[in-house]
């Protein structure tokens, strides 16, 4: 049953522009040859335009080495726009003016052009002109279905890769390696053994390099509250990542991950980081340029964040013959009592994708791109560049030479500007780390091998110190945990109508005010401010949104499971 335009909801969209426009001014698997397939014929030369919700500060408009072959190609070229800094605004400007670009990436907000009918099921141009796109969802083509009402394929799914194997743990709890060095590399489990080195390096340097030493610090940057500051909550007390929600995997109930008793304990330790002056004054007041910059002197001996939130400085460290200060990370847990559960397995997660809007005038072309690019040529050429340029082929094998690869790490912004290396990857379908094409080759460059190649001298001697290779190996493993059938509940689409979406963007504001007054507050006040914030949360309607929210995970269970 397709979902038709709905009256209620364009007036809802049409206002929202208004006042917007006002404000504004398991992955071993191999893939069996599949070529160059999917190449259309018609390389006549083509535009398709493209929007996307999420910022992209190196493309180049397809004038780098990868964008420049991939044209050659197709004949298409992608005029894209990408929203600053991951902002969704101008999604319901799009949808209320009811002219589109033809491609649209809308993150957790697709739900916007489907009910309003702006994006077209793809089902038949699939089945019909995409055979690479069908091998490369293979048995996951029925998780891209709709909903359990709307079996029609909306979006490909981009933001998840297929077969993707996590080969190396990124965060969160991160600490320099000189650090660790010079405290003889102690245990780390819990955070108080977290606290007590951060503790212990400071009192014996007090300054780095002529500046005060900050313990540690935190990125509370717009949407960045929720890498540095919140997400983490759950991730220390053994749950796994379902968003703002924390869903048990027994009862399929979902309820907004804050109410927990353990992440109330869990921000009580930062109030008290605080109130022993080990957390940076700063942290809730910084912008994001400034927290790189604090990386960048040095001076940071610990982070909460994700290693890509504050890769920028960490190559800045190593251009400045400073890599001992960049940082080792651990599975950090509150206590011995839990365990992080960071690689649980989720299955193959649709969700977040690319749509084809009504506003396109050629999706056949269109489709076919997508399918090339979706090929096996099209995936090596995203992902490892042009051979001979940015590869080579040796004994059978791709080979990234060196020169090549410490541009890679040490000048990453330029050389994927010029390059395009990686530009594409998650603007359409592809295959993630660990799946093998028909040479035995890895479609990406992201492998045990070349990632232990990468590490720094800094970061070997770390690793060897705890007796791992990876810091993957410092994590639970996937088989300790239950898959879970929802995947990840954060791509569950909420209907636009929905309430939910209402009371979320008012928890969210709570949330996001609360949270730093928490953490800053006498301790003596914490309990007392702690239980008002899950009143107020309460009080938005925070109960009715997350008894909606379980019946939508239930769905998604049932849909994936028939």
């Amino acid at each position: 049953m397709k979902h038709k335009k709905k009256t209620s909801l364009l007036l809802v969209i049409t206002m929202l522009a208004t006042m917007l426009l006002a404000a504004c001014g398991n992955g071993k698997e191999e893939v069996k040859g599949t070529g160059a397939a999917g190449e259309s014929d018609n390389k006549d030369p083509i535009t398709v335009s493209f929007f996307s919700a999420d910022s992209n500060a190196s493309w180049n408009n397809m004038q780098d080495a990868v964008g420049k072959k991939l044209t050659e190609k197709t004949g298409v070229t992608v005029q894209a726009e990408f929203a600053v800094d991951g902002s969704n605004q101008k999604l319901p400007l799009l949808v209320a003016s009811g002219q589109y670009p033809d491609m649209v990436f809308a993150k957790g907000d697709a739900n916007l052009f489907v009910d309003s009918g702006a994006f077209i099921d793809l089902t038949d141009l699939i089945e019909e002109h995409a055979p690479n796109i069908k091998k490369l969802y293979g048995d996951y083509m029925s998780r891209l279905k709709w909903s359990n009402e709307d079996e029609s394929i909306y979006v490909l799914p981009t933001l998840n890769a297929v077969g993707h194997t996590a080969f190396d743990a990124g965060g969160t709890f991160q600490i320099q390696h000189e650090v660790l060095k010079e405290l003889g590399y102690p245990e780390l489990k819990t955070v108080k053994d977290y606290e007590n080195a951060l503790k212990a390096y400071a009192e014996k340097n007090p300054k780095i390099d002529g500046q005060p030493t900050i313990p540690l610090t935190l990125n509370a940057d717009g949407w960045r509250i929720m890498i540095s500051v919140t997400n983490p909550a759950f991730g220390a007390t053994g749950a796994s990542d379902d968003g703002e929600y924390y869903i048990d995997q027994e009862t399929v109930e979902a309820k907004l991950h804050y109410k927990r008793p353990e992440e109330k304990e869990y921000f009580r330790w930062l109030n008290h980081m605080n109130a022993t002056g080990l957390l940076d004054k700063e942290a809730f007041v910084q912008k994001t340029d400034q927290y790189e910059a604090k990386i960048s002197s040095g001076r940071v001996l610990g982070l909460i964040d994700q290693e890509w939130g504050f890769g920028n400085a960490t190559n800045a460290l190593r251009t400045a013959g400073k890599e001992n200060r960049t940082y080792a990370r651990f599975p950090i847990q509150l206590d011995e009592t839990t365990k992080d559960a960071a690689f649980q397995s989720i299955g193959y997660t649709a969700g977040w994708g690319v749509g084809i809007t009504t506003s396109a005038k050629d999706p056949v072309r269109i489709i076919k791109f997508l399918d090339y690019l979706a090929s096996e040529e099209g995936q090596i050429l995203m992902n490892w560049g042009i051979e001979g340029e940015h590869y080579n082929v040796v004994d059978g094998k791709r080979v990234i030479p060196k020169e090549i690869q410490e541009r890679k790490i040490n000048d990453n912004v330029n050389f994927s500007k010029e390059s395009g290396i990686g530009l594409y990857l998650a603007m359409f379908p592809r295959y993630g780390d660990g799946v093998k094409d028909s040479t035995g080759n890895y479609f990406t460059t992201n492998y045990p091998e070349q990632i232990m190649e990468n590490y720094t001298a800094s970061a070997k001697e770390t690793l060897a110190a705890y007796n791992v290779k990876m810091w993957k190996d410092l994590w639970p493993k996937e088989d300790e945990f239950k898959e879970k059938p929802w995947g990840a509940a954060y791509n569950i689409p909420v209907p636009s109508d929905s309430n939910i979406n209402i009371t979320y963007k008012k928890v969210e504001e709570i949330t996001r005010k609360r949270i730093p007054e928490i953490i800053l507050a006498d301790p003596s006040k914490f309990d007392s401010l702690y239980d008002s914030f899950l009143q107020e949360l309460n009080a938005a309607g925070a109960e009715k949104m997350e008894k909606e929210y379980t019946e939508l995970v239930r769905k998604r269970v049932e849909l994936w499971n028939n």
